[in-house]
């Protein structure tokens, strides 16, 4: 399409905003908060309200969601990787799992899983990891690090790089030898889903790119899916009943109610 003249420029931007399609609503859920595809090497940032339902799925096969979660109205609380793994004595993730701040708060619940392949130790990838695996990390390149998508996400809602703790990642797993050694075990399947319930406002920072043990010489990932939708009535089912999740949970709904000045 010519784009050599300002209506030309018009006709061909709205066009391409026509042709921009999300992901479909799962069956019985009537509105989505947020529907997006993620090529691999690409990112994407959000604010999810409390009892937000999050939805990624590894569309093809091979993608790689590295998360970063903070507290939307007090950005300084933020995901913490290693009391992750630590508080609730399993430093593997899957359902009943919560994510937890550095505050020992919930940020988010693992309430689905059909991949059960996901790391909590590794963190994302560097520029200077990335430029010796693939030839680049840059952030315009075709394998882009981690570190870099997460940069440019963080900015967008007044986050500095030094705001970057370690991220958990969804899709890649990894486990622990008895050597203490850590090993890939890669993707589980094309279509493998996890959801996290949102137990309070936070910013969401995605980004979908290789994991660093990825075994594969060449930067391979594929998209990512992102759905949410409201699931506010599900705070109140909560089927963990750890007592150090419960605990969390509890520290979790004191500051909510603090902030929102009810009893």
């Amino acid at each position: 399409m010519n784009t050599a003249t300002t209506h030309a420029a018009r006709d061909h931007a709205r066009a391409q905003a026509a042709a921009i399609t999300g992901p479909a609503a799962p069956e019985g859920i009537s509105e989505l908060t947020w529907s997006e595809t993620v090529p691999g090497g690409r990112y994407t940032t959000k604010v999810l309200a409390r009892g937000t339902r999050l939805r990624l799925r590894d569309v093809d096969g091979n993608a790689c969601a590295h998360l970063l979660l903070y507290r939307a109205d007090a950005p300084w609380e933020r995901l913490n990787a290693a009391d992750t793994v630590k508080v609730p004595w399993q430093a593997y993730l899957g359902i009943g799992h919560p994510l937890l701040s550095d505050q020992g708060r919930v940020l988010a619940t693992v309430v689905a899983d059909s991949s059960g392949r996901h790391d909590a130790f590794c963190g994302t990838t560097s520029v200077a990891a990335n430029d010796a695996k693939y030839g680049s990390g840059d952030l315009h390149s075709s394998s882009p690090a981690g570190r870099e998508l997460f940069t440019v996400a963080a900015a967008k809602h007044g986050l500095e790089p030094r705001d970057l703790p370690p991220s958990i990642s969804f899709f890649h797993g990894v486990r622990v030898e008895a050597d203490g050694a850590l090993t890939a075990t890669g993707n589980a399947n094309a279509g493998a889903e996890i959801d996290l319930l949102i137990h309070l406002p936070v910013v969401v920072l995605l980004a979908n790119t290789a994991h660093p043990l990825d075994s594969s010489p060449t930067f391979d990932t594929t998209a990512l899916d992102v759905l949410a939708w409201d699931a506010s009535s599900e705070l109140n089912d909560l089927s963990n009943t750890d007592p150090e999740y419960r605990r969390a949970v509890w520290n979790t709904e004191s500051a909510w109610t603090a902030a929102k000045g009810t009893r």
